[in-house]
C-alpha cells in the first residue's frame, strides 16, 4: 500500500475513534440525566398528590376511596361506510393470514433441512382488497 493511502486511512480512523469516543461519552450523560429523572419522579408525584389533596381538603371531606389518577380516553370510533370497513376487515384478515403463513414457513423451515416451497402469489379479489 502506498504511503499517501496509509496516511489518509490512519486519519480516518483517528476521526472515528474521536468521534465515537463523543458519541459515547454523549449518550452516558443522557443515560445518567434519565436515571437522575426516574429518581426524582416518585418525589415530584408524591408532592404534586399532597398539593392536589391539599387545594381539594377544604373543597369536600375525604373517603377511603381514591379516584384513578390518570382517566382514559374514550376509544374514537371511526365514520366509516360499511363497503369501506367490510374492504379494511377483508385488507386485515389476508395481512394476518400471510403473517401466520410465514410464521408458519420460518418454524418448519428452521425444524428440517429442505428447501421452501415457492410462495404462492395473492389471489386478487374482485373488491380490489
Amino acid at each position: 500500500m502506498k504511503p499517501k493511502k496509509l496516511k489518509k486511512r490512519i486519519q480516518q480512523l483517528e476521526k472515528s475513534l474521536r468521534e465515537g469516543s463523543e458519541k459515547l461519552a454523549r449518550l452516558r450523560r443522557k443515560l445518567q440525566q434519565a436515571e437522575s429523572a426516574k429518581a426524582l419522579k416518585p418525589a415530584r408525584k408524591s408532592a404534586a398528590r399532597a398539593t392536589a389533596s391539599a387545594g381539594n381538603e377544604s373543597a369536600e371531606p375525604t373517603t377511603g376511596a381514591q379516584k384513578p389518577t390518570s382517566a382514559k380516553k374514550p376509544k374514537r370510533k371511526l365514520n366509516l361506510s360499511p363497503e369501506r370497513r367490510a374492504q379494511l376487515s377483508a385488507a386485515m384478515k389476508a395481512r394476518w393470514a400471510a403473517k401466520r403463513a410465514a410464521e408458519r414457513n420460518r418454524t418448519s423451515s428452521t425444524d428440517q433441512n429442505s428447501p421452501t416451497p415457492p410462495p404462492q402469489p395473492p389471489e386478487n379479489r374482485s373488491d380490489g382488497a
